[in-house]
């Protein structure tokens, strides 16, 4: 009996092990990296950059947090946005602030303003599989821009696994889980609603992170790392 619990602690403690090895290959969770996204628009040209670099790593338990700090540039390299977010795994879950996946046009509009919103993390587990449904995830943000006050409501939902697939980008090569999704943005400005739809698709690189996105208003891939 003692040698069996000995043999369960010990795969425990391997598995455990395991986990924080996949949390430690994030590259949001890897001090002094930065990620070079580039953005392109719904005709596929290249449109502008998002630069994030990762300033801290923390570590408790099964829990890793990395600071991220982002900066968004336009296509000619003017830099029009900035921002910090956090990124959290979990026991092999990663965890995205859902404030960096915001569409392109909403960071740039509130980028000078004074935004609160409660940490809202949208969730992608290390051991998905094909067919796997992903949870749900809604962010609520109160704006004051220059006295205008305003709110944006994201749902992203029908989070679907819908197959494996190799992405290659200039930074290099990964075997992805290509996920579809649903999200449905409102901005509202003096109680007035103006919501747009997106479905969308990314591609997500287990043990490592999102390597691609698209949809129709356009995408962004993994172009550089350092």
């Amino acid at each position: 009996m003692r040698s069996t619990f000995l043999l369960a602690s010990f795969i425990g403690l391997l598995s455990n092990a395991s986990l924080a090895q996949d949390c430690n290959n994030f590259y949001f969770l890897q001090k002094n990296k930065t990620v070079e996204m580039t953005i392109f628009n719904k005709k596929g040209e290249a449109n502008g950059k998002q630069v994030y670099t990762i300033s801290d790593v923390t570590n408790s338990g099964d829990l890793i947090t990395g600071t991220v700090n982002s900066e968004m540039f336009d296509k000619k390299g003017k830099s029009i946005a900035k921002g910090h977010s956090q990124i959290v795994c979990n026991g092999g879950v990663m965890m995205i602030d859902m404030t960096m996946q915001l569409p392109q046009q909403q960071q740039e509009q509130f980028a000078k303003a004074d935004v609160k919103a409660d940490k809202i993390y949208i969730e992608y587990p290390n051991n998905m599989k094909i067919g796997d449904q992903l949870k749900d995830a809604t962010l609520n943000m109160d704006i004051d821009n220059a006295g205008m006050k305003q709110n944006i409501n994201m749902v992203t939902s029908n989070r679907s696994v819908a197959a494996k697939e190799s992405v290659t980008t200039t930074a290099g090569t990964w075997d992805c889980f290509k996920i579809t999704y649903k999200s449905k943005v409102t901005v509202k400005t003096m109680g007035i609603g103006m919501p747009f739809n997106i479905e969308g698709t990314e591609w997500f690189a287990p043990g490592f992170g999102i390597v691609k996105t698209e949809s129709k208003y356009g995408g962004t891939a993994i172009t550089a790392i350092k």
